[in-house]
């Protein structure tokens, strides 16, 4: 006499949550008290949990901070603005961030372009062709790097 089994399979889904829903990355200088805290303040009244640089506490060590925020975050709102690139910790961020979007994180990068031609970005021109230019001849940035900082 045949028995007749029914098995059942779990079915087990993982869901990779992470701390920050909305990290920005912005030039301080540009637009931290107009723009990029009035984006900030929306995004809060909308409940999303976002990290913003004044997150830091005095002490941490500030890029590494910056870098598990990063990789702990979904959605990156990347204010380009006119002297976005002349800083090279907004290329650092910004090169991080690509880096995570080409190794496969689930990750979204939604640029800003914040009183600038988007041409100017894309193609290097005006402000960041001049920034870019300005890292290179200081020379203390290797070829990798500003290769980096120029792909992304």
């Amino acid at each position: 006499m045949a028995m007749a089994s029914s098995s059942s399979q779990a079915v087990t889904t993982t869901v990779n949550l992470k701390k920050y829903d909305v990290f920005i990355s912005f030039r301080g200088d540009d637009t931290r008290s107009g723009f990029t805290s009035h984006l900030h303040a929306a995004l809060k009244r909308s409940y999303l949990e976002t990290y913003i640089d004044y997150r830091i506490e005095k002490g941490n060590q500030v890029w590494a901070e910056l870098v598990k925020a990063i990789k702990d975050s979904t959605l990156f709102l990347v204010v380009f603005s006119e002297n976005y690139a002349s800083s090279k910790w907004c290329l650092n961020e910004l090169d991080e961030i690509m880096e995570c979007d080409k190794n496969g994180q689930d990750v979204v990068v939604i640029p800003i372009f914040y009183q600038i031609d988007p041409s100017h970005v894309r193609k290097q021109t005006g402000s960041y062709g001049t920034a870019l230019a300005k890292h290179k001849k200081q020379g203390k940035n290797d070829d990798k790097m500003m290769q980096n900082w120029k792909n992304a």
